[in-house]
């Protein structure tokens, strides 16, 4: 395979970093940040030396203040170093905020739907419905979530989807950049004592995401879709999203976990249960199935 533009024909008008070395840098496009304000965040109590946030004061933090340096070092190397255009990276197409409100629609209904299949496979039980509508301020801060969730989320997919599958796929191919993407995402997003379907599972993510982002030929719709999923996985059932527990009354409905890890997904959340791998192996194949079915036939993929 090529090297491709996945996004945009415009060429880099700087240096364009070598394959292997992309993952490098977003690493360090993530961990300097940390290391800059890991004591800080803890000093005020919304962070623990892992890194975890504390309290929902500790998540607001980790999504605004965490993310944001992160998104700036990638832009400044986008656009110093390597002198690219945003719509290289997926920051193009029309319609970009429909493409998004979209995603966020289609994130909401797909985490929906894996939470009530673990729920219909006996792996949850239903403790309250809706206990947020009677909480004037819990609303207050589910709708700020919402904001939240939708900077973390696009941040994430600009470094990832957006930034490191372009440059790996310009200097190599876009099998080398969907799995150094996925890598990537794996290591960043791994614990110690993770159990290996939960490692599994984030692999998965990433694989959909970058097909997804392949499919298009921009990142809107698989950033809103990173938010849906986020946001309502966070609120909408108290259950952790990738081990993080906003503190929050549910949305919709409150579950507990009477099942095996393997089906609930313990303490990772529903993310790392057996029955979300199973969604992310369908839809890669069907979206997979989609791409090449256009390919074939000479159309632009939607």
């Amino acid at each position: 395979m090529p090297p491709v533009a996945p996004y945009s024909p415009e060429p880099a008008r700087g240096w364009l970093p070598w394959a292997w070395l992309s993952p490098i840098l977003l690493i360090l496009f993530n961990a300097l940040p940390v290391v800059a304000l890991d004591g800080w965040m803890q000093s005020r109590h919304w962070s623990m030396a892992n890194g975890d946030p504390i309290g929902l004061a500790g998540l607001h933090a980790l999504l605004w203040i965490g993310f944001a340096p992160c998104l700036l070092l990638v832009l400044a190397w986008v656009r110093l170093v390597e002198r690219r255009s945003m719509a290289s990276i997926g920051l193009a197409g029309p319609a970009p905020l429909q493409a998004f409100l979209r995603g966020v629609a289609i994130g909401m209904l797909t985490i929906g739907l894996v939470v009530l299949a673990i729920v219909l496979a006996g792996g949850m039980r239903v403790a309250e419905v809706g206990a947020a509508w009677r909480s004037p301020d819990s609303l207050l801060q589910i709708g700020l979530l919402l904001l939240g969730f939708s900077f973390q989320a696009s941040v994430e997919e600009v470094m990832f989807r957006g930034w490191l599958l372009s440059a790996v796929a310009r200097r190599a191919n876009t099998a080398w950049a969907v799995l150094l993407v996925s890598l990537a995402f794996c290591l960043l997003h791994y614990s110690p004592h993770q159990a290996p379907l939960v490692v599994a599972g984030t692999l998965l993510f990433s694989l959909f995401a970058c097909v997804w982002a392949l499919h298009s030929g921009n990142i809107w719709g698989v950033m809103g879709w990173h938010t849906g999923w986020n946001w309502l996985l966070a609120t909408g059932f108290e259950l952790p999203v990738t081990g993080i527990d906003a503190h929050l009354p549910a949305l919709l409905v409150a579950l507990r976990p009477q099942g095996s890890d393997a089906l609930t997904g313990g303490a990772e959340g529903p993310e790392g249960s057996w029955l979300c791998s199973a969604f992310f192996i369908v839809a890669i194949v069907w979206m997979g199935w989609r791409r090449a079915k256009k390919s074939g036939s000479g159309r632009a993929p939607a």
